[in-house]
């Protein structure tokens, strides 16, 4: 019978699908008859034209007919005998007879069948092993060399529901937190599929899904194109505990016992698990679950568990996670079929060896089979034998089988649940089989052991290692089918073979013999290496990259920037698709699957070493690296792979280039020699010109020369203000100081110089610096013995006030380094140097030895810091100092004159230190009492100067400090528009020009008023047009008030001649000279200045932007749908509602809340005095003591005019009372009156007080019923209780827009610095008004501020499935704006070109894109924006924007170059686009 099988097998080969179906025995009988006659298909046709011959007769020959006979009794004793032989077969075991029972299928074997997508249905339960963890799922291996995956969302029910909720916790659950579970381990966080799982892990699996090959539904796991990712679509798998324990009885859950479980909720001692299994759930000490892992484990993370004890009343029963207790738990019973779950480890017994496996009896009632995949290599009779007791894994159970039929797995690798192990290349250690043979690798001769007709080779690799090769992977040409017996893949033959893939499950190495693929250079993007030069194909231009095929299926990209040398205006000339290029690989991204490469000719020719790693930069070598990015001071180059090196500007030429911006462009390739690397930081230090051919010397290795060394050395050299000395017997260079050396022999540097000759020994020498990047160290003499250096003095017994000895090191930003003892270094300020900072010196001499007082000790640091000043290092001080020691914000005043040193000149100002850690603010417009332009040039850093106090904020840790003298009271900066009248006449300032008239401010005070173009000249004939282009910004005028609009905030000035009489701009002119001569002398102090006529100024200065109405015509403050509308509290606090006379009587409120920066419950102790001193303007007489007189008695009077009563600041009840009985819905007067009580300490009447107001206030008054409130908020937050508060935010919520309150009840509490009360009350907010676009911002802002950047980029996909569609892109817009603002601009660079990827046409996402990039300084960047704009069609009108806009940048950032470049660009669409419309 066997040559009838063979052909029998040929016949059905050729039928093509139809051979699936022989698994019947009896249907294949009468084909075999057939298919051995050569002959029968010539009298086949004779047979189908007549098939019941009359009388009986056949058309077969006489031949045929005996031989049919024959066939029949055969077949017929075959029936009849076939009980008897088969009993016989068993007993003799013949060998001959029992294959022919393996291939007939006998009635008592199982038939041993591989698993396939047609065999796997929905519900199927299968063990797997994981091959790749992705974000959003699995990827896993099964039995039989098949992949499926496991949606995120099929995990556990638990995490399911919370990613569903995800965003909407209740408040409840909030405050149900505990306060030290933040971070990963809280209850809200939710678990990551990178923390659950790892590739290798087996896991129990159920199928949930089948979908047909070639099925377009989405993929739920991840976007990825590799052939893991396809392999795996067809099957999709679920973890959920409550399917793949279905089945599991009560009674199965006994010790030892394995299953899947779910972590359902944290508890006092442990974890209450979701076990599948109704009416009982699991429980995990805290104590076990830290054998799993060391965090804290969150809810719905999925784990693998083994039962230990159930409980008395069975409702709990107790697991453990140990990974050598879950291998080795067996199973010995089980109360149904079901209860056996794939993975569970069970007793069998061997029933039947059939060449294609084993047949098994599972726990004594089950059947099961084990394929030959799943078990030893080798001959399976020998290996196994009738009667044998194993253990073997479950891996799956075998569907619509009756009675229940299970596979299972005697493969080691299996039964110990890790992955395939080979041994090592040297024989002693085992690898695992991915890192023993990386994908791509190419075998040289493999052996085929067994053939799979329809499916594949099984070959022989070496070191018990087996590989699959599928049947379309066997040749390049189609191959229906396979013989073992015959043809070039028959068993014993040797073949040459690539690693494409693991078969993780089955212990395989996949494995391909097709020529195009042992040829192909890559598989994947692992196998590239930084710095290979490779040859690919274009496969397509655009805008923004050229894309390249490498090989197969890997593709890489070249940017635009690494095109060529040079920067191409025409890339599509030079790069056709199809055509060939050569690039080397300057970057791989293995987890993103991306390669960059670089078409520079520079790159790819270079011979110079690759540097790809910190393990490749060595010090010394030369290579070459791409700029960029420059900055003032230094470059940055990029090498390979992402690694970046900083260039200092001293070691980018030898000569002076100027500024590197212009003289480096972006994207040059540059020579560079690394000089040092630091691997703990990465930083890598390289120069530009040390790389140069013609560099002169090398650099000397001080390697053995360190820092407090006693080293003696010869002078080499003698220079201006150091000797260069040449060490024994290092022959390093070191360089000493005259000055340290003078102060060390006692003698002055002329006598030093002219005693000191080359070749003189010097000794006593300590290293103080090395500079490895020079080649050369600092010396310092080694202080005297009488020198007061301290010995053994150390951190911890060094005491505050001690007064000790140091020499100085150098000079830093924050001041002089000193060193006090070989242990001990300290900080002095420059504050700290002197009592009187115009006789000493900030910053003493270097190498001087000093006496020091010990102000504080630093353990952080480890350094402390000291005051050379005499009042603190002489104890018999009794003097007081000109300059006082400032050493907290509490020591400044408001209006107090102190004396600084410039700390550094920034753009908008300067910043002046004038203590230990307390800078003081000097705003351009608080420098000058006149216009300057080029201020700058006026002030350098560490110069003295002398200003008065503005404000001083403790909070935030702010001072204002201004030079100004005609600000000396506060009086001017407090005018509003109330204290205008009608045919005033004042001096004031040009400040804007328009086509209908100038915007004057008015001198002394921040109002700014229209001067319409009709009242410029009494001529009414005169050009208009030409009075106005006569002005220019800045121009002093004299003015006279035409009108004042309060309600509308507006003021009419007017500059007709004919308003003022003759002399009247000369006289105020003196009276402003006279007024002035009375001011101290503030600003940069000079050298011939004399400190001790130092008068202070009792005034308050509030800086206070009230702006008049020329800033509602020039200002346009643009806020979208959700943005919220306050008043601007502050501005109102300091207006008055009444009017004033003609001269100002100034006159400053008691300063009570501020809304803007927060509130300040507090006054100003000194309002008397401020009074009396702000009525200088009125006199000018030039002698002070009368001035002062003059004044006090004219307060006086003031003070016993009743009439004048309505005009001054309230100072009782009555007064508030009166006040507000004229303007009852004035929020001021009621937030001024709840602050006057608060001074008292009387709160309970500033609650009754805001009450009132809230009922008082009329309803209309929305935006005045909202300042109260919002004091009242601050109120509680300051003065009340969390009960008080809670309730007053609830009723301010129920009465004003709820949003509103929400939001500004955040600000409060960030504001207040109760950060964790803000954080709650925002997360409140958004679920609360989730819909709202704002809300989510000010939230991202939050976190931007505070440095949580992870929790604000989580931020933004969590709004969008809260907000409306339309809202998106705008959200999205303003996290990129944070982004460059406050977090990372690359990130936010990326979100920007997605955004005007898909939205080419929103030209105001391209103009917010260009303003950020603006902010970056990178103009070669936003050209390239610019480039890439006006490639879209756009109307002229917004062209003709976008290029003015271009233009102002390019003479901001750029050159002359690139304007004329915009220029050209400009004209050039011009023509275009006339061209096209005509």
């Amino acid at each position: 019978m066997a040559p009838t099988a063979g052909k029998k097998r040929q016949l059905d080969e050729s039928s093509g699908p139809k051979a699936k179906k022989t698994k019947v025995d009896k249907s294949e009988k009468p084909v075999k008859v057939h298919a051995e006659k050569p002959l029968q298909q010539s009298s086949n046709l004779v047979v189908e034209e007549v098939d019941f011959p009359r009388g009986g007769g056949t058309s077969f020959t006489p031949l045929e007919v005996k031989t049919i006979r024959a066939e029949a009794v055969k077949e017929a004793d075959d029936q009849l005998f076939e009980d008897k032989q088969e009993k016989r077969l068993k007993r003799n075991r013949k060998s001959s007879v029992k294959s022919a029972e393996k291939k007939t299928g006998g009635s008592d074997g199982i038939r041993v069948e591989h698993l396939n997508y047609k065999r796997i249905n929905a519900g199927m339960k299968v063990l797997a092993s994981v091959v790749s963890v992705q974000p959003l799922g699995l990827i896993v291996s099964l039995p039989n060399q098949l992949m499926a995956h496991v949606p995120i969302t099929h995990i556990t029910s638990e995490l399911t529901h919370r990613l569903e909720t995800m965003g909407e916790d209740s408040d409840a659950s909030v405050d149900d937190e505990d306060e030290d579970e933040e971070g990963p381990e809280s209850k809200s966080h939710i678990p990551d599929p990178f923390e659950m799982f790892h590739p290798g892990q087996y896991v129990r699996t159920v199928v949930s899904a089948v979908h047909a090959q070639g099925s377009t539904e989405a993929f739920a796991v991840g976007r990825g194109r590799d052939e893991l990712f396809k392999a795996s679509r067809r099957v999709e798998l679920s973890l959920v505990p409550e399917k793949v324990n279905d089945g599991v009885a009560k009674s199965d859950l006994k010790a030892g016992f394995t299953l899947s479980a779910a972590v359902k909720s944290v508890e006092d001692h442990g974890y209450i698990l979701n076990v599948g299994v109704p009416d009982v759930s699991g429980f995990l000490s805290f104590k076990d679950a830290k054998k799993l892992s060391e965090k804290k484990l969150s809810v719905g993370y999925l784990l693998s568990a083994v039962v230990t004890k159930m409980s008395g009343n069975g409702r709990t029963c107790n697991v453990g996670v140990e990974t050598s207790a879950l291998t080795s738990a067996s199973l010995s019973e089980a109360s149904s079929a079901t209860s056996l779950l794939p993975g569970t480890l069970v007793h069998a017994l061997v029933t039947a060896t059939v060449p294609s496996g084993l047949n098994l009896q599972v726990l004594g009632f089950y059947q099961g089979t084990i394929d030959q995949f799943h078990l030893k290599s080798g001959d399976v009779e020998s290996n196994y034998t009738v009667g044998q007791k194993v253990k073997a894994r479950v891996i799956y159970d075998i569907s619509q089988s009756s009675p229940p039929r299970f596979a299972l797995s005697l493969a080691d690798h299996v039964l110990s649940l890790t992955s395939k192990s080979v041994v090592g290349a040297d024989g002693s250690d085992t690898v695992l089989m991915q890192e023993a043979y990386p994908i791509g690798t190419v075998l040289d001769a493999v052996k085929v052991l067994r053939v799979e007709t329809e499916r594949g080779l099984i070959v022989e690799i070496g070191s018990g290692l087996e590989g699959f090769v599928h049947i379309s992977q066997a040749s390049d040409d189609h191959v229906p089918t396979l013989s073992s017996s015959s043809g070039p893949w028959k068993v014993g033959t040797i073949h040459r073979a690539r690693v494409t893939g693991y078969f993780v499950c089955d212990g395989l190495l996949q494995l391909s013999f097709r020529q195009s693929v042992l040829e192909q250079k890559f598989l994947q993007v692992g196998e590239v290496q930084a710095g290979e030069i490779i040859r690919g194909t274009v496969k397509k231009l655009t805008d923004g990259a050229l894309f390249v095929s490498i090989s197969g299926n890997v593709d890489g990209v070249v940017w635009p920037n690494h095109y060529a040398d040079i920067r191409l205006k025409h890339p599509q000339k030079r790069f056709k698709p199809g055509a060939s290029i050569k690039c080397r690989v300057l970057t791989v991204d293995v987890d993103k699957k991306r390669i960059a490469l670089t078409a520079k000719k520079t790159l790819i020719e270079s011979t110079h070493p690759i540097v790809a790693s910190l393990d490749d930069a060595k010090p010394g070598i030369v290579t070459h690296a791409v700029v960029f990015r420059t900055a003032e001071k230094s470059l940055q180059v990029e090498f390979y792979n992402g690694l970046k090196a900083m260039v200092p500007s001293r070691e980018v030429s030898e000569t002076n280039v100027g500024p590197l911006s212009e003289t480096v462009p972006l994207g040059k390739v540059v020579q560079v020699r690394i000089l040092s690397v630091e691997p703990d930081t990465g930083r890598i230090i390289a120069s530009i010109k040390q790389a140069s051919s013609n560099w002169k010397s090398a650099i000397t290795d001080i390697s053995e020369v360190e820092i407090g060394h006693s080293v003696e050395g010869v002078v080499s050299e003698i220079q201006k203000d150091k000797l260069i000395i040449t060490l024994q017997p290092t022959q390093v260079k070191a360089l000493l100081s005259f000055t340290n050396l003078a102060n060390r022999r006692g003698v002055a540097i002329p006598q030093l110089r002219a005693s000191l000759k080359a070749g003189d020994k010097i000794q006593d020498l300590v290293v103080t610096t090395r500079n490895p990047e020079k080649g050369f160290v600092l010396v310092a003499t080694k202080p005297k013995d009488a020198a007061g250096i301290e010995k053994g003095l150390t951190l911890d017994n060094v005491v505050v006030g001690q007064v000790v000895s140091g020499r100085v090191l150098r000079h830093i930003c924050h001041g002089a380094l000193i060193k006090v003892s070989s242990h001990v270094t300290g900080l002095l300020h420059p504050t700290d140097t002197t009592d009187d900072y115009e006789t000493g010196k900030p910053f003493p001499a270097q190498g001087a030895i000093i006496k020091a007082a010990v102000l504080a000790v630093d353990y952080d640091q480890k350094q402390v810091a000291l005051s050379t000043r005499p009042s603190r290092v002489d104890k018999a001080y009794q003097g007081t100092p000109a300059d006082l020691e400032i050493a907290s914000l509490t020591d400044l005043k408001v209006g107090q004159t102190t004396r600084g040193f410039i700390k550094s000149v920034a753009e908008h100002g300067l910043f002046v230190t004038l203590g230990r850690g307390i800078d003081a603010r000097v705003q351009i417009k608080n420098l000058f009492d006149e216009f300057v332009k080029d201020w700058k040039s006026r002030f350098v850093a560490n110069q003295l100067v002398k200003g008065r106090i503005l404000s001083v904020d403790v909070e935030k840790k702010q001072v204002e400090m201004t030079f100004r003298t005609t600000d000396s009271g506060p009086s001017k900066s407090n005018v509003t528009l109330s204290d205008l009248t009608e045919g005033q006449k004042l001096d004031g300032v040009v400040r804007k020009i328009e086509d209908y008239g100038l915007f004057i401010e008015l001198d002394g005070t921040k109002l700014r008023g229209l001067c319409h173009k009709s009242e410029i000249s009494d001529n009414k004939e005169a050009d208009v047009t030409m009075a106005l282009r006569s002005f220019r910004e800045g121009d002093r005028v004299k003015t006279i008030v035409l009108s004042v609009d309060i309600e509308k905030r507006r003021l009419s000035l007017g500059l007709k001649p004919s308003y003022f009489a003759d002399g009247e701009l000369q006289a105020d002119e003196e009276d402003s000279d006279a007024e002035n001569s009375n001011h101290e002398s503030l600003g940069v102090v000079d050298d011939d200045q004399d400190n001790d006529d130092v008068s202070e100024s009792g005034g308050m200065e509030v800086d206070e932007d009230g702006e008049g109405a020329g800033d509602s015509e020039d200002e346009e403050d643009v806020m979208d749908e959700d943005d919220i509308v306050i008043s601007d509290v502050q501005a109102k606090l300091f207006k008055k509602d009444v009017r004033s006379s003609t001269s100002f009587k100034d006159k400053t409120p008691v300063q009570t809340l501020d809304l803007g920066d927060g509130f300040q419950w507090d006054a100003d102790d000194n309002q008397d005095q401020d009074v009396i001193m702000d009525s200088s303007d009125v006199d000018d007489d030039d002698d002070p003591q009368p001035s002062q007189a003059k004044k006090r008695k004219r307060k006086e009077i003031e003070q016993d005019l009743t009439a004048d009563m309505h005009t001054k600041t309230p100072e009782s009840n009555a007064d508030f009372e009166r006040l507000l009985l004229g303007s009852p819905s004035s929020s001021y007067l009621w937030v001024q009156y709840m602050s006057f009580q608060l001074q008292l300490s009387e709160v309970d009447k500033a609650r009754e007080i805001a009450k009132r107001a809230l009922k008082t206030i009329n309803f209309r008054e929305e935006t005045e019923k909202l300042n109260v409130w919002l004091a009242l908020l601050n109120l509680e937050n300051v003065y009340g209780t969390d009960e008080s508060l809670e309730t007053t935010f609830k009723d301010a919520a129920r009465h004003m827009d709820s949003k509103t309150i929400h939001l500004r009840m955040a600000s409060i509490f960030e504001q207040s610095e109760k950060l964790e009360k803000a954080e709650e009350q925002l997360n409140r907010t958004c679920k609360k008004f989730g819909q709202s676009s704002k809300v989510w911002t000010l939230f991202g802002e939050y976190h931007f501020k505070h440095g949580d950047l992870e929790a604000a980029r989580k931020l933004l996909p969590r709004s969008l499935q809260s907000l409306e569609k339309r809202k998106h892109l705008k959200t999205i817009s303003k996290f990129a704006q944070l982004e460059y603002k406050l977090g990372d601009p690359e990130r936010g660079k990326t979100i920007f070109e997605g955004i005007v990827d898909s939205h080419p046409k929103r030209w105001d996402l391209w103009s917010i894109y260009l303003d950020m990039e603006t902010g970056q300084k990178d103009i070669a960047s936003i050209r390239n924006l610019f480039d890439r704009l006006f490639a879209l069609k756009m109307t002229s009108h917004k062209a003709k924007a976008f290029f003015k806009k271009w233009l102002e940048l390019e003479r901001r950032l750029g050159d002359e170059e690139g304007q004329e470049a915009v220029k050209a660009k400009a004209i050039e669409w011009t023509q275009r686009a006339a061209t096209g419309t005509s």
